[in-house]
């Protein structure tokens, strides 16, 4: 399978050159040049297979050009190798926990499945790769677990200054050798606009080899795929497809679940779930697009006010705006509700949420007052120790501790302060890197 740019303005390339390249020539956003081809009765199989086996169908498609199937799947293994469990919370209402992997996030799978894949893509060149990457939370600690020690591979992460929490602070700057972390005086969209006016930088091409660990990358973007497989595999009502409510920033979970959707697999409406960034609902409810300021919200990973897979949504439909509403259901709130909708939560079921399952809970709860015959799952997408003192604040009730956080407080921090502009970013890219 080949992958074509969302600009259409440079050829189609393979999997492991768009991994290599992160983002294409031309500024787009790789997508597959057609749909996957699964086996005969795969659909249909699915219930009773290993999340390792789905992963490896499902990925199979884009990557078997350029990896070997026992390559994959290895790579398939490590991506999924963690509990990700349906959660009946009350009647039709589901929790897919998506936060068991090693940095307590649902961006683990992504990272993991495309940091082998260009670790093994890398391993003969004779120059560096460097990815670059900016997050709006939790992005940059699973890059840096996925990446940290892979040869061949720097790493620099940029997010916003105070904008994050406590826990990915640390996931994002206790790590050393081959990760860099830049705590930037901005917002994500400063973060995000420094990266890719580095990719766009000609001379800095010249001197490094960049790429992007952002859900811009395919190999960061499809896996995510595998999160509707697995709640299909699990739901328990086969007669009655689930809605699925996913908290949206960057829009990349919800582009892989829109293209999972459109390639055969049986779920219900997809719903984008939003803080106040409402960039994408305004848009759907208008058909204009206006990006404002970003706001800081307490579902921080969030934060997103121009979302980069709103490229690969419009382009998987023609670029039809009602192509794109007949599929996607999109709600924004404020954060009191969502501060209200965690309180409600732990004290109607006993469950701990964090901000942005917040989020998508009451996304769900409209779409499901809206149409009361359907059950429905929303993506639990960071484990609530990552807020914890905003959970508590909020609930009243602390958070458990998982062991693995207090390593994390006992570890040295390593972080370099910088201004948002590009030059900034370039000369510490062109001093430490290249």
């Amino acid at each position: 399978m080949k992958f074509y740019s969302t600009h259409k303005q440079t050829p189609a390339v393979s999997f492991r050159e768009a991994v290599i390249l992160g983002q294409s020539p031309d500024k787009g956003l790789f997508m597959p040049s057609e749909l996957p081809v699964y086996p005969k009765g795969f659909m249909e199989a699915v219930p009773r297979l290993s999340r390792e086996e789905i992963a490896v169908e499902v990925m199979k498609p884009y990557a078997k050009a350029d990896l070997p199937v026992p390559v994959l799947a290895d790579i398939c293994a490590a991506a999924v190798d963690f509990p990700m469990p349906l959660v009946e919370l009350k009647k039709s209402v589901y929790a897919l926990e998506l936060f068991h992997g090693p940095t307590m996030a649902f961006k683990d799978t992504g990272a993991r499945f495309m940091s082998r894949c260009l670790g093994y893509f890398v391993r003969n060149m004779n120059r560096p790769v460097t990815v670059l990457v900016a997050t709006s939370g939790d992005t940059g600690g699973a890059v840096a677990d996925g990446f940290a020690g892979v040869d061949g591979v720097e790493v620099v992460i940029l997010f916003p200054k105070g904008k994050v929490s406590e826990i990915q602070e640390l996931q994002l700057t206790t790590h050393r050798r081959n990760i860099h972390s830049i705590a930037v005086h901005g917002s994500f969209d400063d973060c995000q606009r420094m990266v890719k006016e580095a990719f766009a930088d000609p001379d800095l091409q010249k001197q490094l080899f960049l790429t992007s660990a952002n859900s811009i990358n395919v190999a960061r973007w499809l896996p995510q795929q595998l999160f509707y497989f697995f709640t299909y595999r699990d739901w328990p009502e086969r007669g009655n497809l689930p809605v699925i409510s996913i908290p949206s920033g960057n829009f990349g979970n919800i582009a892989a679940g829109l293209w999972a959707q459109k390639s055969g697999l049986p779920i219900g409406a997809l719903i984008a779930a939003c803080n106040q960034n409402d960039t994408v609902p305004r848009y759907l409810q208008t058909g204009q697009f206006e990006a404002r300021p970003t706001v800081p919200t307490i579902s921080n990973a969030m934060d997103v006010s121009l979302p980069s897979n709103l490229a690969r949504i419009m382009d998987m439909f023609d670029h039809g705006i009602e192509q794109v509403k007949s599929r996607l259901q999109a709600y924004s709130f404020s954060d009191q509700e969502t501060a209200d909708a965690m309180k409600q939560i732990q004290q109607t079921t006993g469950y701990q949420a964090d901000p942005h399952g917040a989020v998508g809970w009451l996304a769900l709860e409209a779409y499901l007052r809206a149409h009361p015959s359907v059950n429905g799952v929303f993506f639990e997408t960071a484990h609530p120790v990552k807020f914890a003192s905003l959970v508590k604040e909020i609930t009243g009730q602390p958070v458990p501790e998982p062991g693995s956080i207090g390593a994390l407080r006992n570890s040295p921090v390593h972080a370099i302060d910088m201004q948002p502009t590009v030059e900034a970013l370039k000369n510490f890219l062109v001093s430490r890197i290249a």
